[in-house]
This record gives structure tokens, sequence and C-alpha cells, in this order.
């Protein structure tokens, strides 16, 4: 990882995206779950500063060599794949770093090639994407809710390994996160989001499922593991209990995982203002502004 060189302002707070209201840049959420020491606002803040200049270095050096870089978050409702993200994206360009999040697919998608509605998402030379939910739906929720056949399944299995196989020999950069969170931490959330009318919409039907069929849901998950963590892309599992921790150490981790230089371009000198030639600009009582309500 490239060192930092000198001390760099911090940047605005993440949104917590899991429970609570926003937060203050100096009280991010009190997040960590029952029994467990919290990390000091101090302490994470720093941190997290510091990993953002890092996150800004390596942005700079995939987008100057051309890297292809897909990020797969993966795992359970509420298991804080939304807050890592966010925090991943915040001091970044959104021309070098995008978020891809579909909906559930179209009834001409469903007549598809299955991978086939993902592709024009991946990235081209200078680029990173960071899928919330992939191609993995198929062998998570449509597999428990039935909205994939056994057969559709399987064949996932087969194809799957193949299919990122030949991403990895295209020179795209694979990472796969799995965020686990246990039966408790994922019960207090979601009771914090029916509490919250602002957080209330995160909560669908399909939510609802998912927590009553855990059990189903944790076997769906292991034999996925079993078929697709493979040597060419590996699953790497993330404790998403405290979510404050668990945010720093997918940064960290995936800033091990791809070497980099600091390529930050030198301090520019702003040119002076060209000199006044006179002209007069309209009066400022023909613009429309908005109400100054604060």
């Amino acid at each position: 990882m490239a060192k930092r060189k000198d001390k760099a302002e911090r940047p605005s707070p993440p949104e917590d995206v899991d429970e609570g209201p926003a937060h203050g840049w100096d009280e991010p959420p009190h997040d960590a779950p029952p029994g467990v020491k919290p990390m000091s606002n101090k302490q994470y803040l720093d941190e997290l500063s510091r990993l953002q200049i890092e996150l800004s270095k390596l942005q700079e050096w995939i987008r100057v060599r051309g890297l292809k870089v897909v990020v797969l978050f993966e795992g359970r409702d509420a298991a804080g794949k939304g807050g890592a993200i966010k925090t991943i994206t915040l001091a970044l360009n959104p021309r070098v770093c995008r978020v891809v999040a579909l909906p559930a697919p179209t009834e001409r998608e469903r007549t598809q090639w299955y991978f086939q509605r993902y592709v024009p998402h991946l990235p081209a030379g200078g680029e990173m994407v960071l899928f919330d939910r992939s191609w993995y739906n198929r062998a998570g929720v449509e597999r428990v809710m039935g909205f994939a056949s056994e057969p559709e399944v399987q064949e996932f299995f087969r194809s799957c390994p193949e299919f990122e196989r030949m991403l990895v020999r295209a020179g795209i950069v694979l990472v796969k996160y799995w965020f686990s969170v246990s039966d408790a931490e994922q019960e207090r959330r979601f009771q914090a989001r029916l509490k919250d009318p602002t957080k209330r919409w995160k909560l669908s039907p399909m939510d609802l499922q998912s927590r009553a069929r855990w059990i189903e849901y944790s076997m769906a998950k292991d034999e996925m593991f079993r078929h697709t963590d493979i040597k060419q892309a590996p699953w790497y599992v993330v404790n998403g209990d405290d979510k404050k921790r668990a945010r720093l150490n997918v940064i960290h981790h995936l800033l091990s995982l791809i070497p980099y230089e600091d390529l930050t371009p030198e301090p520019m000198t702003l040119p002076p203002r060209e000199p006044d030639r006179g002209y007069i600009r309209p009066p400022m009582d023909e613009q429309t502004f908005i109400p100054e309500v604060y």
C-alpha cells in the first residue's frame, strides 16, 4: 500500500445506510452490536480519512494504467453492503468508480443468456465497477424464492466459474466480498428499520421472507461457496456485525489486493482572473432564487 505523505483534511463522512438517521461529521453511526466495544469516533474517522486518501491514489493508478476492476458485494440483507459501497465511493470520481445496482430483470431479460444483462456494465480500461448484488442472485434469492428452477441453478454453478475465469483471462481484476451478519444482529437492524420512517423503505416483502427463511439462505450460500470459491476469483468474507470496522476492513483489504503507486497530481496554481473589461451583468432580481429557509 502506498504510504501517506502528508496529513490531509478529513473527507465528508459516509451516510449510515443501514439504520438510524444521518449522522454529523463528528458523530458517525454507533453501530457496534451489543456486547462489542464500539470503535471510538476519533479512531474511526482518522482511519477512514487515511484510507480514503489511499483510495484516491488507487483510483488514479487505475485510471492512468487502464486497469479494469470489478468488485462484487454480496451477503445477507442488512449486513452492511450498501454502507461499505458508499464509504468507498465517497471521495472517488464517479467517472472512474461507478456503482451498478440492477433492478429485477424484465420479461425480455428473463429470456436472455443469464449473464447477458451484467456484461454491458463491466468496466472498460481505467474503470472500477462496484456491483451492489450481482449475477449471484441466481444462487441466492432466485433459488430460495423459487424464481429460478433447480436445473437453472445447477447450470449457474457450472457456468459461473467459467464465466469468472473468462473475465480474469480478459484482464479484469475480480474481487468478491460476502458480508456476513449474525442472526441477532440482523434482527436488531431490521427492528431499527421498522422504527425509523426514513429507513422503512429498505424493508421489502423480499427482505421479510429472507428473515423467515434464514436456514434456507444459509444452505444456499454454503452450496454457492462450494461451487464458486475458485482460485482465480476467491470469496472474501467480511464480518459485518460492526459496521464501522467492516467498512474499514473492506477498504484496507481492497487496497492490499491491487498493487499501486502514488500518482497524485502535483499541486496546481490558480491562474489570475482576466481583467475587468467593463462587462455589466443583468440585474440579480431578474433571476429566480430558491427561498432561503435556513
